[in-house]
């Protein structure tokens, strides 16, 4: 499993339940890496999406403790013992999009993580776990600079030395 997503000098992901950047390359970079796979959200990513609909060409699985909640074109889980019994079958590969609470969670269980990393320090209310300042994660591969929207930031990959493993 690999985590994906876009930070802001300090790890900022967003504010007021939208993105921090609007990157065209960014979004064609995660388009090209999760399309095809599994990707795992929260509710209130699910919710950001445009139309608050799954996003195509992804099996899409929303992580939500709220029972009452359903949404068409994805499957929801309610715990992360439910969220591991459902990825243990999935042959493709799985990517954790967000938000912070669902970073946070899933974040040990993940083997790297691909972060668009942007020269910016705008406000934010929504975090990604500093990778620099964990001692598993290290970079093992960055891209050269890119400039779009008057913003600077490169692809890093963070790979994970201590991955746990789904249990359940």
């Amino acid at each position: 499993m690999k985590a994906i997503v876009a930070v802001s000098e300090d790890w900022g992901i967003g504010k007021n339940g939208r993105l921090l950047f609007n990157l065209p390359k960014d979004m064609m970079y995660f388009k090209e890496k999760t399309w095809g796979s599994t990707i795992v959200m929260g509710r209130s990513t699910l919710e950001s999406l445009p139309g608050k609909k799954p996003l195509k060409g992804r099996e899409s699985i929303v992580l939500s403790a709220n029972t009452g909640f359903t949404v068409d074109g994805a499957l929801v889980v309610r715990n992360t013992q439910a969220l591991f019994t459902v990825l243990k079958s999935r042959l493709n590969e799985v990517f954790v999009i967000g938000g912070e609470s669902i970073f946070q969670l899933l974040l040990p269980y993940c083997e790297a993580a691909l972060v668009t990393k942007v020269d910016a320090k705008p406000e934010a209310d929504r975090f990604f776990p500093n990778l620099d300042k964990l001692p598993n994660w290290f970079i093992s591969e960055q891209s050269e600079e890119i400039k779009e929207n008057d913003l600077t930031y490169r692809f890093l990959t963070y790979s994970n030395r201590a991955v746990l493993e789904f249990t359940g």
